[in-house]
């Protein structure tokens, strides 16, 4: 059965929007603002069931992507878009600042090569901080080298979507839960057709922001073949316990390896006030697997199979080792988190939540660094907007608003 949301679908819209991730709503928001006529298809019962709804909550600002790049300029404006959005109507948010440390000398040379990147895509108050400073900041840390990172913070994402569905409905959009794409193909020159289990709808365009079924959507509505494969990898917490939770008070970060997309092991408040730590990167055998035991034959085959997987695990061998260890030993993932807060045990700490990532490869196995949008006729695919696409999804509305449709 189809569940509609406080809107009635009339069979005539504009623009269809595939999948109520926070990036889909941000789109179909922004749309709505311009007086289009919008329908968001979403095949769960309700909105970010996925990526936007199971990620740490951070705002990121831009700090890490190479200047010029879609994540760079879209970070950057996103965040403050986000925060302002998040003002505006009374969304629960806190910009407390973000440090990443440095272990080791090689760490500290890679920390002056993040301040630099940070200056150079625009983000404001970056400094260092001195051991006294980051003392009374973060008790527990240690670091040879510490970077403060003001502007960036943690911010309720669910609250955001929920306030995104009601806007996109009051402004006269409509959104369809339990409502899966079933075809879609070209009707004449200026129009296509969705056909639904229920029935059947024109649109001037469609917009696919199927996040872990991105690649899987370009294939099946473009009958070509995608450009890049989506690999799942599941990132999995760990939770402080109660007594604990004093063992960190912001975010805290190391200085990530530059060849990986992946942020490494950190330590995090969540908006609800309890503090996690991670996540790890393992490859996971289920689209939509939130646990080790998670698997689907279908996609373990498609992922196991694919050459560029290959090619990443045969270049990134320990890496790769590395992550699966963490995944089924708790001495393994608090080693990583040990290198910044030497006094953590096992004691300390309890298995938490976990999300998982759609994280686009090429055939050569190449881990896509930035953004990637296709645009097929009248169909637009946002194929690769993992983190910071959250925190960005404000600003990729705006790109692809005005880059890939008609005014």
């Amino acid at each position: 059965m189809v569940l509609i949301k406080k809107s009635k679908l009339k069979n005539k819209k504009q623009i269809a929007i595939i999948g109520a991730g926070i990036v889909g709503l941000a789109i179909a928001y922004k749309l709505t603002l311009l007086n289009k006529k919008v329908v968001v298809f979403e095949k769960e019962p309700e909105e970010g069931m996925h990526q936007s709804g199971r990620n740490s909550g951070v705002l990121h600002c831009g700090l890490y992507y190479e200047p010029g790049s879609l994540k760079a300029i879209l970070s950057v404006n996103g965040i403050r878009e986000m925060v302002a959005f998040a003002k505006e109507n009374a969304i629960s948010h806190d910009i407390c600042g973000k440090v990443v440390v440095a272990t080791s000398d090689e760490e500290e040379k890679a920390l002056f090569a993040l301040f630099d990147r940070g200056n150079k895509n625009g983000l404001k108050g970056l400094k260092y901080l001195s051991k006294t400073q980051l003392k009374k900041r973060e008790p527990f840390v240690r670091a040879q080298k510490a970077l403060l990172v003001p502007e960036e913070g943690i911010i309720d994402y669910k609250g955001v979507m929920k306030k995104l569905v009601y806007k996109i409905q009051e402004n006269g959009g409509s959104i369809y839960y339990s409502c899966p794409i079933k075809k879609i193909f070209n009707g004449n020159q200026s129009s296509i057709h969705i056909n639904t289990k229920k029935e059947e709808f024109t649109f001037d365009h469609v917009i696919s922001c199927a996040g872990l079924w991105s690649d899987s959507n370009y294939k099946n509505l473009t009958k070509k073949k995608s450009p890049l494969k989506i690999i799942p990898f599941r990132g999995e917490y760990l939770k402080f316990k109660p007594d604990y939770e004093d063992r960190v008070n912001h975010l805290v970060y190391p200085v990530p390896d530059a060849q990986f997309p992946f942020l490494g092991v950190h330590f995090t408040r969540m908006i609800d006030g309890t503090r996690e730590v991670g996540p790890n990167a393992v490859l996971a055998l289920k689209r939509e697997g939130y646990n080790r035991n998670s698997f689907s034959f279908k996609d373990a085959f498609e992922s196991l199979t694919y050459p560029g997987l290959f090619y990443f695990i045969l270049n990134n061998f320990s890496f790769s080792l590395s992550e699966f260890k963490s995944s089924f030993f708790l001495k393994s993932f608090i080693s990583k988190a040990k290198k910044i807060i030497p006094d953590l045990d096992s004691s300390m700490l309890t298995r938490g939540s976990s999300g998982v990532r759609a994280q686009a490869i090429s055939p050569r196995g190449e881990l896509m660094m930035d953004f990637n949008i296709y645009r097929e006729g009248r169909q637009i695919h946002i194929l690769n907007a993992p983190s910071p696409g959250a925190t960005a999804s404000f600003a990729i509305a705006s790109h692809i608003i005005q880059n890939y449709l008609p005014s």
